[in-house]
């Protein structure tokens, strides 16, 4: 079939057969083969903490629609998941700096960063998806822009994030985007794995 066929993923299949649950799941979601912004909170806000999720979902929707037409289609959709699941450290960083980068003009705002870890807090505390985190939206910002604006012209450039971020594994871990949080579906993983007796 190809080499695609035979790439191991997550869960043991072949990435063709992974792909192929993401397109029935997509399509089962989205008929028309296409998500709007509504449509993306809606599944995606029932998938994490409801409307404590709204804002950090219109941003991933932003940076999902690749050409600005105000839908996701499968493609656009298929490529973010598969680059956060499999691509490099940097790939992973430019998206999530894509993320950050809300006006898309190259570069990113103290108010830009704010905005959006202020978002990824308020869903994460009331998801209790972490522990609570003795910094402050306003903090994890400052301490952010003190350790990436390398210039101090109080903006990051691409080059800056990902530098900054693969150079310190707190900003990394703070500024990378979970892949789950993308999916439209978020379905449990069950393991195939039967155990051995002894």
């Amino acid at each position: 079939m190809g080499q695609a066929a035979n790439m191991p993923c997550r869960g043991g299949g072949s990435y063709v057969t992974e792909l192929y649950h993401w397109y029935r799941t997509f399509i089962n979601e989205c008929p028309s083969g296409l998500i709007t912004l509504h449509e993306f909170q809606r599944h995606f806000c029932n998938g994490t903490v409801g409307s404590e999720s709204a804002e950090y979902a219109e941003q991933i929707f932003r940076t999902l629609d690749n050409n600005g037409d105000g839908v996701v289609d499968f493609r656009e959709y298929v490529m973010a998941i598969s680059m956060l699941i499999e691509g490099s450290a940097v790939e992973k960083l430019r998206w999530s700096f894509k993320l950050y980068d809300k006006d898309g003009d190259g570069a990113i705002t103290r108010e830009e960063m704010l905005e959006i870890t202020q978002a990824v807090y308020k869903m994460k505390v009331a998801a209790a998806l972490t522990k609570s985190n003795p910094l402050t939206a306003e903090e994890c910002t400052n301490r952010i822009f003190m350790r990436l604006d390398k210039d101090n012209n109080a903006i990051i450039s691409l080059e800056e994030f990902t530098e900054g971020a693969l150079n310190d594994d707190w900003i990394r871990e703070m500024l990378e985007c979970d892949p789950s949080t993308v999916k439209v579906e978020r379905p449990l993983r069950r393991d195939t794995a039967l155990g051995t007796h002894g």
